[in-house]
């Protein structure tokens, strides 16, 4: 296997995911690193979010929303997206990676993991309403 060059830009777009829980859209990593390193491009973004994301260093997660989120948080967790305000958080809740075990005693195959995005309505949009 040949070893992956270092990467200022991928670095970067890393250390941000790492720094926030909201989850961005690339066109969001993009409008946040832009600062730091001003010659880097929206296709540059792109391709290293699904990097980082096919190396198991950052989720990617679809809501639904037409939009690709990322999380740099790749431990075991799920999410809540709210229908209303479009926002997507962590949840937090006890373990449910025991229905890995379930599934997987009614499959032909091997299952690895999974991700569970709850879908509703968030604490602010109930109050707003």
């Amino acid at each position: 296997m040949q070893a992956v060059r270092y990467s200022r830009q991928r670095e970067a777009i890393k250390n941000y995911l790492l720094s926030t829980t909201s989850h961005p859209t690339a066109e969001m990593v993009y409008s946040n690193i832009k600062e730091e390193l001003p010659n880097i491009s929206l296709g540059t973004v792109y391709r290293n979010l699904n990097f980082l994301a096919d190396h198991n260093e950052a989720l990617r997660l679809n809501c639904g929303d037409g939009y690709v989120h990322f999380d740099g948080c790749t431990y075991p967790h799920n999410h809540f997206f709210c229908r209303q305000c479009r926002s997507l958080s962590d949840i937090e809740m006890d373990s449910i990676e025991h229905i890995d075990k379930i599934a997987n005693a009614g499959f032909n195959g091997i299952i690895e993991g999974h991700t569970v995005i709850f879908y509703g309505m968030c604490h602010n949009c109930i109050k707003t309403q």
